[in-house]
C-alpha cells in the first residue's frame, strides 16, 4: 500500500486545491501516471503514481483545499474494489437513518459548532494558505473571522488575533455576515434576473491580492511617453525573413523593448532594486518579467539575465514561457525573482493604460498599440507616422520623479535609434 500525498510546492506555498482527479478508485496505475492535477497560487501542478498499483481509496475531493504532506489518496496492491464499498455503505447508511429517524433531524445542526475542521474547508470565506493552515491547527472556524483586509480576504494574523480572544468570536461571526447581505440591490435583489455564480480560482484569488497590496504599500505613480517606431519596423520589414531562417524564430517587438529596458535600467539602476524593510536592495542582474495573459489569468515568467541574451535568444526565450504559460506547464521556477517587468496591452487593442507594479518590484512599463498619428517633423511639416504610447509606473518611495522620466525618456531614445540597443542593451 502507497499513500498519495501533496508534493512540496515551493516556497512560501502550503497548499493548494485541488483542480481535477485523472483516475478513479478501482483504476490500475503504474508509476509514473498521472493521477491528479493541483491548483497553487502560481501554477498548476500534476500528482503522478509512485509505484504501481491499484486506486483503493481517494479521500478529497475535486476544489477541496489540501495541505503539503496531506494523504489525499492510497494505491493499494490489491483489486481495489473492496476499499470503495465502505465509504460508499456508509453513505448509503446514513441515509437510510436520516429517512427512518425524522425526529433526530432537529439534533443534526449542533455538529458543525462542535467540530470546526469541516467549515474549514467549505470555501464560504476568502483566506490566504498561511491563515487556513493556521485555523486548522488551532481548529478554528474561519467563517467566524473578521477580516481587516479591504478585499476580504482573511490573512495569518486575523487568525492569531481570533485564537487571542475566543470569547469575542461568536459575535463577531453571527454579526459579519449581515454586513454583505445588506446591499441587496440590482439584478442581485431580482429573483428574475438571471445570476451566474462563479467561484474564483486560486489563481484569480492571489492576482486580486497582489494587485491590491501592490496600490496600498506602494507609492505609485506613472509617467508616459511616446516612441516613434519607424526604425523598428523598418528593421522588422528588411531582417525578419533572414532573422526566421537563421535562428528560426521571429523578430518580435519584445526583444527590442527588453533590450531597451535593460539599458535604461543600467542607467537608472534604482528601478532594479527593491526595498526590505529600512534598506534598499539594488539588483546587479537583469531578470526580466515578461507579463502573459493565460486563460485561468495573468502570470509573469521571467527571462533570465536578459543583459547577455542576443535578440534571437530573448525572443525565444519569451516564446518558450508564453508557450507553457498557456498551456499550465510553468515551473515554479519559471515565475520566481524578477527585477522588473514588462506588460504589453497593445496586442489587445489597448491605446493607453496605467500598469500595475508586480511587488516587491519598483518598476513596470507599459506598451501599447502602435497607431499611425500625424507628428511634426519641424516648423513646416508633418507626418504620418506608427507612434506608440508607453508608460512607466514607479514606487514613488525610492524611485524620484526626474529618474522616472529620464528611465522612460531612455527606452525612447534606444527604440528610436536601435543601433544604441547593441551598445547599452
Amino acid at each position: 500500500m502507497a499513500e498519495i500525498k501533496v508534493p512540496d510546492l515551493g516556497e512560501s506555498i502550503s497548499e493548494g486545491t485541488l483542480h481535477k482527479w485523472l483516475v478513479k478508485v478501482g483504476d490500475t496505475v503504474g508509476q509514473g501516471d498521472l493521477l491528479a492535477e493541483l491548483e497553487t497560487d502560481k501554477v498548476n501542478l500534476e500528482i503522478s503514481a509512485e509505484e504501481n498499483g491499484v486506486i483503493e481509496s481517494i479521500l478529497r475531493g475535486e476544489g477541496e483545499n489540501v495541505a503539503v504532506g496531506e494523504v489525499i489518496a492510497v494505491i493499494g496492491s490489491g483489486a481495489g474494489a473492496s476499499a470503495p464499498a465502505a465509504p460508499a455503505a456508509a453513505a448509503e447508511a446514513t441515509a437510510a437513518e436520516k429517512e427512518s429517524a425524522p425526529t433526530a433531524a432537529p439534533a443534526a445542526p449542533p455538529a458543525p459548532a462542535t467540530v470546526p475542521a469541516p467549515a474549514a474547508d467549505s470555501g464560504a470565506y476568502y483566506a490566504s494558505p498561511a491563515a487556513r493552515k493556521l485555523a486548522r491547527e488551532k481548529g478554528i472556524d474561519l467563517n467566524g473571522v473578521s477580516a481587516r483586509d479591504p478585499i476580504g480576504r482573511i490573512q495569518h494574523d486575523d487568525v492569531h488575533a481570533n485564537a487571542a480572544r475566543p470569547a469575542a468570536a461568536p459575535a463577531a461571526a453571527s454579526t459579519a455576515p449581515a454586513k454583505p447581505a445588506a446591499p441587496a440591490s440590482g439584478a442581485a435583489a431580482d429573483p428574475a434576473k438571471p445570476i451566474e455564480r462563479q467561484r474564483m480560482s486560486r489563481r484569480r484569488q492571489t492576482i486580486a491580492t497582489r494587485l491590491v497590496e501592490a496600490q496600498q504599500t506602494a507609492a505609485m505613480l506613472t509617467t508616459f511617453n511616446e516612441v516613434d517606431m519607424t526604425a523598428i519596423l523598418d528593421i522588422r520589414k528588411r531582417r525578419k525573413d533572414a532573422f526566421k531562417e537563421k535562428h528560426d524564430v521571429g523578430l518580435g517587438f519584445m526583444s527590442f523593448f527588453t533590450k531597451a529596458v535593460v539599458g535604461a535600467l543600467k542607467a537608472y539602476p534604482l528601478l532594479n532594486a527593491e526595498i526590505d524593510g529600512q534598506d534598499i536592495l539594488v539588483k546587479k542582474f537583469y531578470d526580466i518579467g515578461i507579463a502573459v495573459a493565460a486563460k485561468e489569468g495573468l502570470v509573469v515568467p521571467v527571462v533570465r539575465d536578459a543583459d547577455r541574451l542576443g535578440f534571437a535568444e530573448i525572443e525565444r526565450s519569451i516564446g518558450e514561457l508564453a508557450s507553457k504559460a498557456r498551456s499550465n506547464s510553468l515551473a515554479l521556477s519559471d515565475l520566481q525573482g524578477g527585477s522588473f517587468t514588462i506588460t504589453n496591452g497593445g496586442v489587445f487593442g489597448s491605446l493607453l493604460s496605467t500598469p500595475i507594479l508586480n511587488a516587491p518590484q519598483v518598476g513596470i512599463l507599459g506598451m501599447h498599440k502602435i497607431q499611425l498619428r500625424p507628428v511634426a517633423i519641424d516648423e513646416e511639416r508633418s507626418e504620418n507616422r506608427p507612434m506608440m504610447y508607453i508608460a512607466l509606473s514607479y514606487d514613488h518611495r525610492i524611485v524620484d520623479g526626474a529618474e522616472a522620466v529620464g528611465f522612460l525618456v531612455k527606452v525612447k531614445e534606444m527604440l528610436e535609434d536601435p543601433e544604441t540597443l547593441l551598445l547599452e542593451g
